[in-house]
């Protein structure tokens, strides 16, 4: 046998097995994937979590934030915000090692590890007073392997009585709602993306067996697909047909269907797979290469150490004479210095500063001082500012199916393009003056290689998006029906010759 002959004859054992091997997964991963164009993996939005609380409530906030550090006891509390929990106001504070504390903003009692009862009172609440039946604790289960959550461990679990018969989680920590539920979410998820992300092998938040086997299985799912399209060509006659007067020289359906459904939607396939592979950042090849921006440092200072002085009944007041509801503030400094943020709603907040005549309540910040904050991420000139009044392929925002669905993507934004070696772009939300997005250059090619190919997430498309579902579903649909013409041809491979028994003759 000649090389060429040898080769190519590697090739189409190197296809079929990894095929065989693949398959049935490959199928999985199609059908599941279509589930989360709808139905995506749980959370607790910035949007639910806020429509959940009720108004601040004047006579319910007699403690003032200086108290509240007071009886915080943190050495060091880098954030304070005043939210709703269980019904009450509360101060929940976090130090720049995590560490959270949590104080009754009514009695100025601090709240140790929040127990069953304050479980079902927090359940309660975010459902509207909804009936709350207690279930337990746990470190984590099938819907709870987010690392964000690990402050909040063990996590108390709660079915609520409301009409989607939600269940939620509650931190052990501060008492809050950190993650909703709702059955039939749930339901889907076992056809989404619990089986898509093979989330029945994980066993934790970072688990590097979990990890290196869908590499593994992802790689396999690479090799077969390209060897699948060379062998698709070789085997496809561009010009003159074979003896059965086709162009495949396959006859029998199956073999013939994969055929044809390979050279149609292989490519796709393929890219469909690679971009999988790339979500893993297999070998850290998308990190961050440098040094990362320092919000600390555009902050340049603390809560603890600087904010304004009035009351909360005073910036309460004020909010409401400016005719915003708020529900939730929060103590903050930037280039130094210090103002509240008040949130109503995910995409209506306010920011308040110090004024000439006492203080101002404003819809964001000027452009001028988000520069001059920005500038102390990094130790490096800034190359150029951009203000981003449309998204772009950069910056956008997703909907709440999709794992970026929770990401704050407001607009207008301050891109910032550092001059350093690896290249670090910074977007900042002008309306609160909070980062929500930087990249260096490694991390901008796992934008294309993974979020591009695999979501096709550009806003041109997103913004004609029933339009990109439809054509998703039937792109999906056809690697479905190759991948199951693949199961059928597995299976006929795999199964045992009948032998003839000597006396059938």
């Amino acid at each position: 046998m000649n090389p060429g002959a040898r080769a190519k004859r590697y090739l189409y054992l190197l296809h079929r097995w990894t095929g065989i091997v693949m398959c049935v997964l490959m199928a999985l991963w199609f059908a599941s994937g279509m589930v989360m164009l709808f139905v995506g993996y749980p959370k607790l939005t910035p949007a639910e979590r806020l429509a959940a609380l009720p108004v601040l409530a004047l006579q319910d906030c007699r403690i003032d934030p200086g108290q509240a550090l007071a009886a915080g006891g943190l050495p060091d509390t880098a954030s304070l915000l005043l939210t709703t929990i269980g019904g009450r106001p509360h101060y929940v504070m976090r130090d720049g090692a995590g560490a959270l504390a949590t104080v009754d903003a009514l009695t100025g009692e601090k709240r140790g590890t929040a127990r069953r009862e304050a479980a079902v009172r927090a359940g309660s609440a975010f459902a509207a007073g909804a009936a709350a039946r207690y279930t337990g604790t746990m470190l984590e289960d099938r819907w709870t392997h987010s690392r964000a959550l690990n402050p909040h461990r063990p996590l108390h679990v709660v079915e609520l009585g409301d009409a989607a018969a939600t269940r939620v989680y509650v931190s052990s920590t501060t008492g809050q709602v950190v993650l909703d539920a709702p059955r039939a979410e749930r339901w889907w998820n076992f056809v989404g993306a619990w089986l898509h992300w093979l989330y029945m092998l994980k066993d934790q938040p970072v688990d590097p067996v979990w990890t290196w086997t869908v590499i593994a299985l992802a790689t396999a799912g690479v090799l077969s697909s390209v060897t699948g399209i060379v062998n698709g060509l070789w085997r496809w006659r561009f010009s003159g047909r074979y003896k059965n007067g086709s162009r495949t020289p396959y006859r029998e359906g199956a073999m013939r269907w994969h055929h044809m459904l390979g050279l149609t939607f292989g490519l796709v396939l393929c890219t469909w797979i690679f971009s999988g592979l790339m979500s893993m950042n297999p070998a850290g090849i998308f990190d961050a290469r440098g040094t990362r921006p320092d919000t600390a440092a555009m902050q340049a200072g603390s809560p603890a150490a600087s904010r304004l002085p009035p009351g909360v009944h005073a910036i309460l007041s004020l909010l409401a004479g400016e005719g915003f509801a708020a529900r939730e503030l929060e103590w903050r400094v930037l280039d130094g210095e210090p103002f509240i943020l008040a949130r109503g709603t995910a995409d209506n907040t306010r920011i308040i500063r110090a004024s000439a005549n006492g203080y101002a309540v404003l819809g964001g910040w000027p452009e001028e001082k988000l520069r001059r904050a920005a500038a102390r991420a990094l130790p490096y000139p800034v190359a150029s500012f951009e203000k981003l009044a449309a998204y772009d392929a950069w910056y956008y925002a997703r909907d709440e199916a999709s794992m970026y669905g929770g990401d704050a993507r407001r607009l207008p934004a301050l891109r910032v393009v550092f001059a350093d070696p690896s290249a670090t772009w910074m977007h900042i939300d002008m309306h609160t003056g909070q980062p929500e997005l930087s990249a260096d250059r490694s991390q901008r090619a796992g934008r294309w290689l993974f979020n591009l190919l695999h979501s096709w997430d550009l806003p041109s498309l997103l913004a004609a998006n029933p339009l990109r579902i439809a054509v998703l579903i039937v792109l999906s649909s056809g690697g479905l029906l190759l991948s199951a013409t693949a199961v059928v041809i597995a299976c006929r491979r795999l199964r045992p010759a009948r032998r003839m028994h000597p006396l059938s003759k």
